[in-house]
């Protein structure tokens, strides 16, 4: 691993000094996220990020794949509770500190221990998705984690994201990507399109990151109250055919994908679509990130 550069050449000789400039949780796998200010930084993302999922009636995990109206289920955050929302749908209030039934579940490969959240909420999303479906919440005890084939000597634990506990995106990046939309005709997309947890901006306007910097980066240290939190980005992020939703709609229409193809494959993967890396977190439980914040990084050239 990268020795902290905060132990070495200071925020000054980073190749990349940045700031937060968002943060964004996912409560339900595959609902809307929410942008929030700050949020808590576990060892498993940024706290309540995917820690609800939607299952069908044999314990395996539903997405926006099959039913991209999951895009228009807005949840939102209080402090004893998160409230869903959906267009002609009365809201859903589920208790952060209550669950029923222990249940299994299936996401990917992996079969999770869960919670079953009970038969309103299972109402709820059946009736807003048209077919039977639960909703579960991962057990804290159960430990998920990332693949070793990436992850190295590192055990990166998982609620029920893809595979990693948080997903970086520059501003940089979606810029890029929307001059390339631009040039074949389509309309800018929103950086909802493509579900990160924090988005970096640049630290002085015009300066440091350019697109894909976020691909190059050896480590992130961000700057916060408790210290330096620390994460190591290992693995580009593959990209399914959810981008192509529009959050706003729940219409999929191909242009955001198409564009992708066009320069975003991926040698390190297989040649797969990527934009986006996902991060495991190597120091920083319980710290609290904020927007705002600074970023530094150097870049990899392994």
């Amino acid at each position: 691993m990268s020795e902290s550069l905060s132990d070495t050449s200071g925020a000054a000789d980073a190749d990349v000094t940045a700031t937060i400039a968002s943060l964004w949780v996912y409560p339900v796998k595959s609902c809307a996220g929410v942008q929030v200010r700050e949020a808590l930084l576990t060892e498993t993302g940024l706290e309540f990020d995917r820690a609800w999922m939607v299952v069908d009636e044999q314990g395996v995990f539903v997405t926006q794949r099959e039913f991209p109206r999951m895009a228009l289920i807005q949840p939102q955050l209080k402090h004893h509770d998160m409230v869903l929302r959906a267009p002609g749908m009365l809201a859903l209030h589920v208790a952060l500190d209550q669950v029923e039934a222990p249940v299994r579940v299936q996401i990917w490969g992996d079969e999770v221990k869960a919670y079953d959240m009970g038969p309103i909420a299972a109402q709820w999303f059946s009736d807003f998705l048209g077919t039977r479906v639960r909703l579960v919440r991962f057990d804290p005890e159960h430990k998920r984690a990332s693949s070793r084939l990436w992850t190295g000597e590192v055990e990166a634990l998982n609620q029920f994201s893809d595979g990693y506990p948080v997903l970086v995106i520059s501003q940089a990046s979606l810029d890029g990507f929307n001059e390339k939309l631009a040039a074949r005709g389509s309309p800018a997309v929103g950086m909802e399109r493509f579900r990160p947890n924090i988005v970096l901006g640049n630290k002085v306007e015009g300066a440091d990151l350019s697109p894909h910097d976020e691909d190059r980066l050896d480590l992130l240290e961000i700057s916060t109250a408790q210290g330096a939190a620390r994460l190591k980005p290992v693995k580009p992020c593959p990209r399914c055919p959810i981008p192509n939703v529009d959050p706003l709609t729940a219409l999929v229409s191909p242009e955001v994908g198409d564009t992708l193809q066009t320069y975003r494959q991926d040698a390190r993967v297989n040649g797969a679509v990527t934009f986006g890396m996902n991060l495991i977190v190597l120091q920083g439980t319980d710290y609290l990130l904020e927007v705002g914040q600074t970023v530094k990084a150097n870049y990899c050239f392994a």
